[in-house]
């Protein structure tokens, strides 16, 4: 039996690589297992700090880069705001649930690689989910006098259109939600957190597209009048 990596958290001091090996050999010897030790990485403060200004940076490009592919895309500053602060909205929940229900569930919730990979998929499907929603707002903005709903303002077609897309958007993230608990339930150990991560982001991403990125977009472009193309 090999073991290649060992890590310890909690313990600070300069031998705390050496008391991880004295319980790894202790556990191992009761099972008269032959096993060899190849290595041990202690991820100090540097380690951490460095993983978590990657994540911020990581975060902040990815939106950067959303709110200027949504702005080409719908021509409109406020679509861009809109997703982006969904974007926001999304990782601090998904960070906040890590927070509270770390060392409560049976898990770990560490903040590591896979926390940001699950992270940035959230922030994928989210970003996917609100480009379907503004689109299909679009679509009946500029095509309002072909749906029978010529006397009623902005707001009124606006909550049209969130209404024709709800199915839609509620079933698809059914769809992948029940996918991931399979994942959760049948899945390793080691992949917990990060299918942990991914369901709770794909409600919140599901609810943020039409609960915060469309009101967003209404609060900031309401003193504009309907343009009908």
């Amino acid at each position: 039996m090999k073991i290649t990596t060992a890590y310890m958290i909690d313990d600070n001091s300069m031998d705390s690589e050496s008391k991880v090996e004295d319980k790894l050999k202790e556990g191992l010897n009761k099972l008269q297992a032959k096993f060899e030790i190849m290595s041990t990485i202690k991820v100090g403060e540097t380690v951490s700090r460095d993983i978590k200004t990657k994540a911020i940076w990581a975060v902040l490009f990815s939106c950067l880069i959303m709110f200027v592919f949504i702005f080409i895309r719908f021509k409109k500053w406020q679509y861009g705001l809109g997703a982006v602060v969904a974007l926001f909205h999304d990782v601090l929940v998904v960070l906040s649930c890590y927070t509270i229900f770390d060392g409560l569930l049976p898990f770990s919730l560490e903040i590591d690689q896979q926390f940001i990979a699950a992270i940035l998929t959230v922030m994928s499907y989210s970003m996917t989910d609100t480009v379907v929603v503004f689109d299909r707002i679009r679509e009946y903005l500029t095509e309002k006098n072909k749906l029978d709903v010529v006397g009623e303002e902005k707001n009124n077609v606006i909550n049209y259109a969130l209404n024709a897309t709800l199915s839609r958007t509620i079933l698809t993230s059914l769809t992948i939600f029940f996918v991931l608990l399979s994942i959760f339930i049948f899945g390793g150990e080691t992949i917990k957190g990060f299918s942990f991560a991914l369901l709770i982001g794909i409600v919140i991403g599901t609810y943020s597209s039409i609960c915060i990125a469309t009101p967003i977009v209404i609060d900031f472009d309401r003193k504009k009048p309907l343009e009908v193309k």
